[in-house]
């Protein structure tokens, strides 16, 4: 889907504690820095839908797993990955896309790296029905 990039990401196995490797700026979807948050998800809670009209996301899964839906209205198109521990990967989102996200495992957490700060005046959020896709567990 256009605007939308995945990149695998390096893990670092070391027998203290392992090395998850987030975002460079020399990265494919650095897009700038504004800041990082950490957000969880309930397991089987949905959260969206929300359209950014200026941040690009870049959305990793440390722990447990979450399902991200991604709408382009325009084309009417849909892109879903499940991102984990186990499938380590960045899920790179540009402005002006629909994104929502399942909660899979029984405690999961996500980490944000946004090219902007937090605006509220800069996203729109409708409710989950008035986009019509098919949520369930797989």
């Amino acid at each position: 889907m256009d605007g939308v990039i995945i990149t695998p990401l390096k893990q670092v196995h070391h027998p203290k504690g392992d090395i998850f490797h987030g975002m460079k700026k020399s990265d494919n979807g650095y897009d700038g820095f504004g800041e990082a948050y950490f957000s969880t998800i309930n397991q089987d809670d949905i959260k969206g839908w929300k359209k950014h009209t200026k941040m690009t996301l870049n959305l990793i899964v440390p722990v447990g797993e979450i399902k991200f839906v991604v709408y382009n209205e325009g084309v009417k198109e849909f892109f879903s990955v499940r991102l984990s521990h186990d499938n380590y990967q960045r899920l790179t989102v540009k402005a002006g896309l629909w994104v929502a996200f399942q909660g899979i495992g029984e405690y999961n957490m996500l980490l944000n790296i946004a090219s902007i700060e937090h605006d509220p005046n800069e996203a729109v959020n409708i409710e989950l029905n008035n986009i019509k896709y098919k949520w369930s567990i797989i």
